[in-house]
């Protein structure tokens, strides 16, 4: 019996990296699993067979309940047939993990349309396509007067929180996914749905370069604070019945480390109770600005 006992998910890019790590944490916790992957290469496009059956036969071969889904979620087609994979395959889904995502780097003058676009795409699409789709199942299953307790955990990064030099679509997109968070979060409460967002630090195969080159590899037997297994169990409580109460929150997980993010909130306000001239609103600016803690530096920009 462990804490996601008898709950179906769903993990989105759960092929490999932070995805497959949450799919057997799940199946590890209980949960029958669908298994999303669309088996393209860092860079979105196609690659040679896709890797969601090698994690459901990972899961089997320790017991566990598993399909694979190789849909791809940024179509409206695609979202929908996973959310109805699950339903078909299950009668019920409880939880959807968001987890998709590849990368198109570039610095903003190099930055060509098509990539902006691309990263928008499986980034912040593929998120809110299998949200809504999830969504509208579990608000008519509320309304028919079935009790409802569904998890949605969103994939962000730090790249959204503080940006990231470099990434400039995949910080906006991950910044998005922040925003699209909270919404969620406000609406879909009232039909029991619960949804919040972690920004992992992981090895995966669109960090490992950034990592070898920053981080020397552990020790054999020392703890591996890169390893993506260390963010799947705040992941799996957020999707369980467990962190009742939990919504409309952003967690940064890395290592052995849970920090709860805390967003935008007012600083030093002036109000003088009409217009300001341009001279006169650059001085009070200024004076709030030295009564302000300074932002957190970019990504990339030290």
């Amino acid at each position: 019996m462990g804490i996601a006992d008898g709950r179906v998910v769903i993990v989105t890019g759960a092929g490999r990296g932070l995805g497959r790590a949450h799919a057997l944490a799940f199946a590890a916790e209980g949960a029958r699993v669908v298994v999303n992957d669309l088996g393209v290469g860092l860079d979105g496009l196609p690659g040679p067979g896709g890797p969601a059956a090698g994690v459901v036969e990972e899961i089997r071969a320790l017991g566990g309940e598993a399909l694979a889904h190789g849909g791809d979620v940024a179509t409206t087609e695609g979202a929908d047939s996973l959310v109805a994979c699950a339903l078909d395959a299950f009668g019920r889904l409880d939880t959807l993990v968001n987890n998709a995502g590849f990368l198109r780097d570039r610095m903003l003058v190099n930055l060509g349309e098509e990539d902006w676009d691309a990263v928008m795409r499986v980034h912040l699409k593929g998120h809110f396509l299998p949200l809504r789709a999830a969504a509208a199942w579990w608000r008519s299953e509320a309304k028919a007067g079935r009790p409802v307790a569904a998890r949605v955990v969103n994939t962000s990064s730090g790249a959204g929180l503080l940006g990231s030099v470099g990434q400039g679509n995949y910080s906006a997109a991950k910044a998005g996914i922040l925003g699209l968070t909270l919404v969620a979060a406000a609406e879909m409460g009232r039909y029991g749905v619960q949804v919040n967002a972690v920004a992992p630090a992981a090895r995966t195969r669109m960090t490992e370069e950034t990592f070898a080159a920053t981080m020397a590899a552990p020790a054999a037997g020392a703890f591996d604070a890169m390893a993506p297994e260390n963010v799947s169990p705040l992941v799996v409580w957020l999707g369980a019945e467990a962190s009742a109460g939990v919504t409309g929150r952003v967690f940064e997980a890395e290592g052995g480390r849970i920090t709860v993010m805390e967003g935008w909130r007012p600083g030093p306000t002036a109000d003088r109770g009409s217009r300001w001239t341009p001279a006169e609103a650059g001085e009070a600016a200024a004076k709030l600005l030295s009564a302000s803690r300074p932002p957190l530096p970019v990504y990339g920009s030290r």
